[in-house]
């Protein structure tokens, strides 16, 4: 491939390839040629031009298949358009000459196509250029036409398109005769033609005038004419065609004279609309034949059309736009929603008809209005909406109360209004869901009067009206929450107060009905007595139904309605009411077969109708409780639910009978019964009803084959039984697409009527599966057959294998005993209901039975395998493999693989070819590929030859299907095929034809899989897999460039799985053009692929794909559609563009996760884009103003309007490029600026410190941070949270709290003390206030409470005036929820009011203990309340200013926290206590809504335990509350109290007792927790439950609750080791380690307080049993600590933080005291301690000591010099102990392995030296351990650091100077001689710095303590040996002068020991000067010199203060 890169086209290397590769490398050559030519310089190609043109146009002749030859026209434009064109004419003349030509052989068919197609592409490209040829070209393109097959056809309307395209309004002339052409192929039998042409004629219609003025009507009747049979491309370009020009007579401004102008007919809106109108109501049929078969009512506009005009008037309104639409309308609305009207009665003279027509009109207005405008403009859509409602409704008022019209006339009239107002209501129902919040003024305005309107159609005759409205409740109840509740009581109340008329019982229990189905959507639920209520109406309907017969049949429905609609509320509300609901379903089956036999006698007609009615309603409650209430599905409640059930099935036997007796009326109430009770059967598990199971199966097979089924319905029985990848391939109709919602209708054909409410009105409280479109059952007919088939497959499974064979026997024959359509429709039945079976037994593992069963499944497989319908041909395919599965036979599964060889090879027709392929790629799917490798072969060789069979399409998509379903099952297998299929597959994509689409998407799907098959090694470099990527990238080009958009999608998926293998191999900046291009694509598949690739993109390369996407969108390419604003905005920004328009959930998902990804690894970089891009999507709300915010700096005016300032409005200028984005879009971009602050606080500290911030932004302006956009953050937050929407108002919430959090310790460097959030105090509050006000929603308020406490702790305002503003709405939350969960809002679920609750006091809580902190700061006594009263009112700022502004609702809130602390404890209970429980509930819960309320609790209760802890402290656990009297713990208002019941005759408490009982409340809540944390435990919970332990623990009362309790104590300990042993977190060990101080402290202040008192003996017994357990908790949670903390001690995690070591330590100093037990617990402190020495002594630069180390050394002197060691008890086991201790030191020198670091020698002979001076002398003085200590020394004094040998010598000096000489002696003796030597080493070479000055000083300091210790006899001789070597330091007063510093100190150092030491021993010193005259001299030359230097200078006490005092390392703490 790589020979095929040049210029010119390599003729050597292309001769020497086979045909395929010849194709592939002219391919090759073309695409390098594209790219190269617009690379290379002018003049070069100028050179090579002729030789190149010549090349170009030979391989015209070369038969170039389709994507080449659009390549190569491209080229030859491309070159003539660079270079000269003064050739140009002849390769005109050439190219028309070739399509002159006579030769019309197949062969000589691609020349032709390419001459047509390098036409088109040369006048597209050269235009004007080529003067006048293009009439003779055009006139020669016209005549081919006629003579041209299809594929000719479509080539030349395409190319006409490019030459109009290149000529524009030059190529006049010839408009008309390129118009008559094109009209002919809009009509054409080839669909690919239809497209073509319409392409053509839109890019006519840009020039020729006449097709949108005076040909208007006839363009729109050919338009009309060429929906007929038409697919969906079709449909998609006729109707842009027509809509585009329709929408261009609409807004012409006609060009030219008066008199053309006069000529030209003026098009009002009226008329196309008309014109419109025509096509959908009339067809493709002119007005005078329509109406001759009108008369004889035959007419009927086929669905296509219909559907092809909806389309149009989309298109239509959408290329006007959404400014125009929001201005006309109302003239739409009533043009719209007349297409169904009265006036029209053909168009709704069947339900089927008016059902298809609903939905088209429903799907123009939900995309029109839903797609095209802003919020603000849907909103007076409503209002119009609205206004049409109300006309409908006055009309039918009128005609129902006029007695004098014949009723028959009213009946019309109001079938006819019926429709208007259905689409009304329903697209009134989607945009106020849609809308949201956001629509709650609307429903506030009296004016408009919307939910009367609603409520009033609600008793409209017609059902569909009813359930229309009933809907539409229900979506304003999703949308605004706090109208449910509301709404459900008017409905109630009209229901119970209206139950004597039929209308109002059906229409209002609908309505409840679908209100209870919303609140499943509603997180706030509805308050839990509305089931009560709703259940007693529903029993009293059905106990009323009875009483009145003109009323039975609509109670009966209506309460079972609502008891179905009930279950969806779930178990918590059924449980209450599971007790009347079961007795009511065994009441309404006979109960028995007797009493069965006694109803058929006796009923009539009427009477049945009423009985199946209430029966099918009791069998759809049941499914709803069971489908909903599974948890309620005990044994016993199964057991209750079975006895009806036998009765069930006899009816469902016996309906047949009674259907013969009473003929069609109960025709439809049996066909919902049986669907009712197959449904609840499916749900049902098998075994619950195994007696009946042969009677279902014979019921289920009649119904299958019922004579009397006419439809066909395999389009919703099928697709659920074939694989879904199937589907896509193989039936095209069922492909996902923006249109769905209409073309649904095409799929079932036009004796089906589309899904429908009116058809099962049940539904109407289901959960929707496609999100807010209302839900569509299919008639009872299809949907019985639905439910039979599904139903049959677990049946058949569950029945005795005997018995399955009749059954199928009886399918078979019923299948052979029918003829023609019928018979279809009875094998499309078996089929399913066969497949369905085989489905489940293979999925359950089950077997199929006996042999016979085989032949019966294999002959109704193969039958169906050979069936004309394509969907039953692939359920039979799928059925086929399940069978082999099941019986899981190797010979079977080769013997179905050999049927289908034989077929294959002898069958000709496209049906048997089709089937029997598919079917192979089935087996090996799901066997796994069929296991010997000659099936493979063989299977792979038979596809292969159909893949090639060009006369059919069909049987080559589905060859090649079923190729890739054998190439993604062989797996490794495969690679041997590798080769040949990609041959295959290339040579194919460059050989078929693009009309046949289908065949190159299943090319598509073969080459992902092969893709798939080759993985990583893709990205090998061996020739062969360089050929094979070269393959696969050509292959990934040629289907882009294809013109289906299905097939460009696969290639993007293709090009998506190559860049995951071989990343680097493929070309990322035009994947990236391709991906931008499409982007915006009309078609779903095609932007789901775009959006699929680009998020994997991003994952790895976000920088880049979003650099390609600008630099394409600056190169300003003309296919970049204008939607997809890259250029401004970049990619991000296009994104979000395309997230607020698109409505596909799957795309959304994905756009949301691009960008979550994009901005992950961008936001820093390019941090002011994507704050502009958020802030734009914020700032563009509805009414389009910004917000500016306030000018901080002004004085503000009273407390009232310091916030009114904020709001000041002002329009942008600007045109934003968001135009009003919806409120999901801008919760998104609220949620992106929370992610970006995120990510800032993980880059650079600079994001939140200004000054650092605005410094390296002077150093370089492209730095940017995030403080520096804090005024946006805050406006944003701000904008979010006073918003209508409340999704977007927690979103602001949430982000104002974020920005408070991170930016609150960001100081102001211009005014230091001050923060910077500080000048937006008035922002923030401004944001808080609405959340107050008494109609926000209880979420709203309660993030709101999580703000205020956040804003107020964070200490970001000083000021208490200032403060007061937010504290304010802190304290009216708190004045509202006093009075508990009676008196807040009834709108929501009891659960809201306690989540509003428990926000509130957690915030308070938060205040409170942040006060408290700040107070214990700054130390100050807590003030007397006078004192704080004062300091309120003058508002001064006092430290603990905060503290007095809580301080004056503390009463009421300590109330209120130990009550929500009580709640929790008796929430917390395990379920066994539940009977304990108080009935009533809580102080704050209800008992019914108690599994709801946990959650608020545990999301609040641990800030409230702590602040209750500290207010309890604060007490001091002595003061009773003055105003609480003797109540216990909760409040007056709730009598629930611990451990007594609410009886009145309950014992009044002491305040002793009621304070045990909250120190055991809060004890008993942080055990229960912190025994037991659950893996979602926040470390905020944790630490805050710590906290509260040790602000209880601080007050002496609870302490000595605790030091008297000593299992509590224990208890504590062992909870607190749990939690260490959990949490790494070291502030969750820090504050568990104080709780252990505290404990230990408490211990031990009861043991003084027991001493000093007479109970010596009783304290004896309790220590040696207390003390111990305390003990070894403490010992056992202090050894966790440093297990964690040591890195190296147990284990090497990667801990850096530190905790303080003297905490730990301070625990193992006091247990010595213990008395006797020291001994038992000594050696684990000691192991400790040396093991943490040992660990953490590692060498520090200048050899300081760490603080573990420091500590470990003070503990263990602390433990060796413990009176215990000396008592006479324990002294023998201390000795033994500590030697041990000792040796454990001695034997840290020798590491146990190579990778300990270098060990600190000096704290290892601290640690000796504390042994040596600290215990007793038996313990060191034992000789082996003497000699290893003394060895120790020796060899520490032997090493070179100074550092080391300084503190060896300190050491030394403390040893010898040990007062017992059998210590410190055998040193002595040891090692003086060795210190000796070393000093007058150092005397020889002089000391050459300040380290060695200080070793010398050292030593002599040593030696002068020998001195000192030596006995009178051997002082001379050490004197005599000291004083030479001082001498010999000495300077005489010359040397003195020119010494160094050094020397000069060592002079005086030396002069000021000798004048110590000659006075003490005078006589040694007089003999020794006496007997040395050197010295003599020397010491007298030295007192000279230093006598004079003092005269001259400065005093020399400047440099004889002992320089070793200041220099030598000194330990912070002594441990000698």
């Amino acid at each position: 491939m790589e020979l095929a890169h040049s210029l010119l086209l390599n003729e050597e290397a292309y001769n020497q390839l086979g045909e395929v590769q010849k194709a592939e490398f002219i391919f090759e050559w073309l695409r390098y040629l594209e790219k190269l030519l617009l690379a290379t310089s002018r003049n070069d190609v100028k050179e090579k031009q002729k030789t190149l043109v010549e090349q170009l146009l030979s391989l015209l002749n070369n038969s170039p298949g389709p994507p080449t030859r659009k390549l190569l026209a491209k080229n030859l434009a491309i070159l003539y358009s660079i270079g000269d064109t003064f050739s140009v004419y002849e390769a005109i003349d050439k190219c028309n000459d070739l399509i002159r030509s006579k030769d019309d052989s197949p062969s000589y068919l691609p020349t032709k196509l390419a001459a047509v197609v390098c036409l088109g592409s040369l006048y597209k490209k050269l235009g004007r250029i080529l003067g006048n040829t293009f009439t003779d070209t055009v006139g020669n393109i016209l005549k081919a036409v006629k003579s041209a097959e299809s594929q000719g056809r479509y080539e030349i309307m395409l190319s006409l398109q490019n030459i109009l395209n290149g000529l524009g309004a030059a190529a006049a002339p010839c408009h008309r005769d390129v118009y008559k052409a094109a009209r002919s192929c809009l009509t054409d039998r080839s669909m690919a033609v239809r497209c073509a042409a319409a392409k053509c004629l839109l890019e006519l219609q840009n020039e020729a005038i006449f097709m949108w003025s005076t040909d208007l009507d006839s363009v729109a009747a050919l338009c009309f004419k060429s929906f007929e049979g038409s697919n969906y491309d079709v449909r998609i370009s006729v109707s842009k065609l027509l809509g585009t020009i329709l929408a261009k007579a609409v807004t012409s401004k006609h060009p030219g004279t008066a008199a053309s102008r006069q000529s030209i007919r003026r098009v009002s809106l009226e008329e196309v609309l008309e014109l419109l109108g025509t096509g959908f109501l009339r067809g493709s049929s002119g007005f005078l034949r329509a109406s001759g078969d009108m008369l004889k009512g035959t007419s009927s506009v086929s669905r296509d059309v219909r559907v092809g005009v909806t389309q149009a008037y989309v298109v239509f309104v959408s290329t006007l736009g959404g400014a125009w639409l929001e201005k006309n309308f109302a003239a739409f609305l009533s043009h719209i929603l007349s297409l169904v009207s009265q006036s029209h009665p053909k168009a709704t003279q069947t339900q089927i008809d008016a059902v298809c027509c609903r939905r088209c009109v429903s799907f123009i207005l939900r995309t029109t209005v839903g797609g095209l405008l802003g919020e603000k403009a849907q909103l007076a859509v409503v209002k119009d909406i609205c206004q049409a409602i109300w006309k409908l409704k006055k009309v039918m008022d009128a005609v129902m109360s006029d007695g004098n019209l014949e009723t028959r006339v009213g009946s019309t009239h109001v079938a006819a209004s019926q429709h208007m107002l259905v689409c009304a209501l329903q697209e009134l129902g989607n945009l106020i869901h849609n809308l949201g919040t956001t629509a709650a003024p609307l429903l506030q305005d009296s004016s408009t009067g919307l939910l009367d309107s609603i409520l009033s159609v609600t008793l409209h005759p017609s059902i569909s009206v009813r359930l229309a409205a009933a809907w539409c409740l229900h979506c304003i109840a999703v949308a605004l929450p706090s109208y449910l509740t509301p709404l459900l009581d008017r409905c109630l109340e009209r229901l119970t107060g209206h139950k004597s008329s039929p209308e109002a019982v059906t229409g209002f229990s609908f309505a409840v009905a679908a209100l209870l189905g919303a609140v499943k959507h509603c997180p706030l639920g509805i308050p839990h007595g509305k089931g009560k209520i709703i259940m007693t109406l529903a029993e009293d309907l059905l106990c009323s139904a009875a009483q009145n017969s003109r009323l039975s049949a609509q109670r009966t429905q209506a309460g079972w309605l609502l008891i179905a609609a009930l279950m969806t509320l779930g178990p918590a509300v059924v449980s209450h009411h599971l007790a009347r609901v079961l007795l009511l379903w065994k009441c309404v089956f006979p109960a028995s077969p007797k009493d069965l036999e006694t109803e058929k006698s006796r009923g009539d007609s009427f009477t049945w109708q009423v009985t199946l009615e209430g029966r099918a309603g009791a069998l759809c409650a049941i499914k709803s409780f069971v489908s909903h209430c599974g948890d309620l599905l005990t044994e016993e409640v199964i057991q209750r639910l079975l006895p009806p059930l036998p009765c069930a099935v006899d009816l469902l036997t016996q309906l047949s009978s009674i259907l013969k007796m009473y003929g069609s009326p109960l025709k439809t109430p049996s066909m919902v019964y049986r669907q009712r009770l197959y449904e609840l059967l499916i749900l049902l598990p098998p075994e619950t009803y195994e007696g009946n199971l042969c009677a279902i199966l014979k019921e289920l097979a009649a119904d299958l084959t019922a004579p009397d089924i006419q439809v066909s319905a395999s389009t919703f029985l099928l697709p659920p039984l074939c694989h879904q990848d199937d589907l896509l391939i193989l039936s095209p109709l069922l492909q996902e697409t923006d249109h769905r919602f209409i073309e649904e209708q095409l799929l079932l054909g036009n004796g089906v009527a589309c899904g429908s409410l009116e058809y099962d009105p049940y539904l109407i409280y289901e959960k929707d599966v496609e999100g807010d479109s209302v839900p569509k059952p299919l008639p009872p007919a299809l949907s019985v057959i639905s439910s039979a088939a599904k139903l049959f497959g677990v049946v058949c499974a569950h029945v005795g294998e005997t018995q399955r064979l009749p059954i199928l026997e009886q399918l078979l024959d019923s299948i052979k005993h029918t003829k023609g359509a019928r018979q279809q429709v009875v094998q499309l039945h078996v089929v399913s209901s066969v497949s369905s079976f085989l489905k489940y037994v293979a999925l359950s593992k089950g077997c199929l039975g006996p042999e016979e069963m085989k032949r019966f499944a294999l002959t109704l497989v193969t039958g169906a395998l050979e069936s004309t319908n394509p969907l039953l041909r692939c359920a039979a395919a799928e059925a086929w493999a399940r069978l082999a599965q099941v019986l899981d036979d190797g010979a079977f599964t080769a013997g179905l693989a050999q049927v289908s060889f034989d077929k294959l090879k002898s069958a000709r027709d496209v049906v048997t070819r089709t089937g029997h392929s598919l079917a192979l790629g089935s087996l090996h799917r799901y066997l796994g590929g069929i296991s010997s490798s000659q099936h493979l072969n063989s299977c792979i060789g038979i596809l292969y030859t159909l893949a090639q069979d060009s006369t059919s399409p069909d049987v080559q998509t589905w060859a090649l299907h079923s190729l890739s379903l054998i190439i993604d099952s062989a797996g490794p297998l495969y690679y041997v095929h590798v080769e040949p299929t990609l041959s295959l597959i290339i040579m194919l994509l460059l050989n078929v034809p693009p009309t046949h689409a289908e065949v190159h998407q299943s090319l598509g799907r073969c080459l992902n899989a092969l893709i798939t098959t080759l993985g990583p090694e893709l990205q090998g470099n061996s020739t062969s897999i360089s050929t094979l990527r070269a393959s696969c990238l050509l292959g990934c080009a040629v289907m882009q460039d294809n013109p289906d958009c299905l097939v460009q999608a696969q290639a993007i998926s293709c090009l998506q799985q190559l860049h995951m293998f071989a990343p680097r191999h493929v070309n990322l900046s035009s994947l990236v053009s391709c991906l931008c291009v499409n982007l915006y694509s009309p078609y779903l598949l095609l932007r789901r692929a775009v959006l699929a690739c680009l998020r994997q993109l991003v994952q790895r390369e976000a920088a880049e794909v979003s650099e390609h996407a600008v630099m394409l969108a600056k190169d300003s390419r003309e296919e970049l559609t204008p939607d997809a604003n890259i250029r401004e905005v970049g990619l991000e920004g296009a994104l979000l563009i395309l997230l607020d328009k698109e409505t596909d959930e799957r795309l959304c998902h994905d756009i949301k996760e691009t960008l979550n990804y994009m901005l992950t690894s961008m936001a820093v970089e390019k941090l002011s884009l994507w704050l502009k891009l958020c802030k734009d999507v914020l700032a563009a709300s509805a009414d389009c103003t910004a917000i500016t915010c306030v000018d901080t700096m002004q004085e503000e005016e009273g407390d009232k309007g310091d916030d009114a300032s904020v709001l000041t409005t002002r329009h942008d200028e600007k045109s934003h490029p968001f135009t009003n984005p919806r409120w999901a879009t801008r919760v998104f971009a609220a949620e992106c600026v929370c992610r970006i602050i995120n990510q800032c606080e993980n880059a650079s500290s600079a994001h939140f410190d200004i000054a650092l911030a605005q410094e390296m932004k002077k150093k370089d302006s492209r730095n940017d941070f995030l403080v520096l956009h804090l005024a946006d953050l805050i406006r944003m937050a701000f904008m979010a949270a006073t918003d209508h929407s409340d999704q977007l108002r927690l979103s602001g919430l949430e982000m104002l709290l974020v920005v408070i959090r991170r930016f609150a310790t960001v100081p102001e460097p211009e005014f230091p003390g001050h923060v910077i959030l500080e000048q937006y105090q008035a922002n923030v509050g401004a944001a808080l206030r609405p959340a107050f006000t008494s109609e926000t929603p209880p979420d709203v308020t309660a993030k709101a409470c999580q703000v205020c406490s956040a804003w107020i702790a964070s200490g970001v305002v000083s000021d208490l005036n200032d403060l007061r503003r937010v504290h304010q709405l802190l304290v009216s939350s708190l004045t509202k929820i006093q009075a508990g969960k009676e008196a807040l809002s009834h709108l929501y679920n009891e659960s809201a009011s306690t989540m509003e609750i428990l926000a509130v006091l957690k915030a308070w809580a938060e205040v409170y203990i942040i006060a408290v902190q700040r107070h214990k700061n700054h130390r100050q006594p807590l003030k007397t309340t006078s004192c704080l009263e004062d300091s309120i009112r003058n508002g001064s700022c006092s430290s603990d200013g905060l503290l007095d502004l809580v301080y004056a609702d503390l009463g009421t809130l300590s109330r209120l926290w130990l009550a929500a602390l009580q709640d929790f404890a008796l929430l917390t209970l395990p379920s066994e206590f539940a009977s304990q429980l108080p009935a009533e509930g809580g102080a704050f819960y209800t008992a019914e809504t108690s599994e709801n309320a946990k959650l608020q609790y545990y999301n609040s209760w641990a800030l409230i335990l702590h602040a209750t802890a500290l207010w309890l402290t604060s007490t001091g656990f002595v003061v009773a509350d003055p105003d609480e009297g003797a109540s216990d713990l909760s409040r007056p208002v709730t009598p629930t109290s611990m451990c007594q019941g609410s009886s009145s005759g309950a014992t009044i408490k002491s305040p002793e007792d009621v304070y045990t009982d909250r120190f055991h409340l809060i004890l008993g809540i942080s055990v229960e927790f912190l025994c037991s944390l659950r893996s979602d435990a926040t470390m905020e919970s944790i630490t805050a439950c710590l906290y509260a332990l040790q602000a209880l623990l601080d007050v002496p009362w609870p302490r000595s609750k605790i030091g008297s309790d000593q299992d509590l104590g224990i208890e504590l300990l062992n909870v607190l080791h749990r939690v260490i042993l959990t949490r790494e977190s070291p502030s969750i060990q820090l504050a568990s380690l104080e709780v252990v101080r505290q404990i230990i402290c408490a211990a031990q202040e009861h043991v003084k307080e027991k001493r000093r008192s007479a109970e010596v003996l009783a304290l004896a017994v309790f220590t040696s049993v207390h003390g111990k357990n305390l003990m070894f908790a403490d010992c056992s949670f202090t050894s966790l600590i440093w297990y964690w903390r040591l890195p190296t001690y147990y284990r090497k995690p990667n801990i850096t933080v530190d905790l303080n070591p003297k905490d730990l330590f301070a625990h193992l100093n006091r247990w010595p005291e213990l008395g006797s037990l020291g001994i038992s617990i000594l050696p684990t402190i000691l192991y400790l301690t040396i093991g943490v020495l040992r660990e953490t002594a590692v060498k520090l630069p200048g050899g300081q000591l760490s603080s573990t180390v420091a500590a470990s050394l003070q503990a263990l002197k602390g433990i060796l010099s413990s009176p215990m060691a000396r008592a006479e008890k324990s002294h023998t086991a201390w000795t033994d102990l500590l030697r041990s201790a000792l040796t454990t030191v001695l034997d840290c020198w020798d590491p146990v392995d190579e990778t300990h670091q270098e060990l600190d020698e000096v704290s290892l002979l601290t640690a000796i030296t504390v042994f040596i001076l600290s215990t007793s002398p038996e313990v060191t003085t034992i000789p082996c351990l003497q000699k290893r200590c003394i060895d120790k020394f020796k060899a520490t004094l032997e090493i070179k650091d100074p550092m080391v040998q300084i503190k060896t010598y300190q050491l030394l000096h403390s040893i010898f100077q040990y007062p017992n000489p059998a210590v410190s002696y055998p040193y002595i003796y040891s090692l003086a001689s060795c210190i000796m030597e070393k000093l007058q080493e150092i005397d020889k070479r002089k000391p050459e710095n300040t380290a060695e000055l200080q070793i010398f000083q050292e030593g002599i300091k040593v030696l002068e303590t020998l001195v000192t210790v030596a006995e009178e006899h051997h002082r001379s001789q050490l004197v005599a040996c000291l004083l030479p070597i001082l001498i010999s330091f000495l300077l005489d007063e010359n040397a003195l002068g020119s010494a160094t510093s050094i020397m000069r100190n060592l002079h005086d150092f030396a002069l000021q020991n000798l004048m110590q030491i000659g006075p003490q021993y005078s006589s040694v010193f007089k003999s020794l000067v006496t007997s040395s005259p050197a010295l003599k001299a020397r010491l007298e030359a030295a007192i000279k010199g230093n006598q004079e230097s003092v005269k001259v200078k400065i005093p020399t006490s400047k440099y004889t203060k002992s320089p070793g005092k200041n220099s030598s390392i000194q330990l912070k703490t002594s441990f000698l």
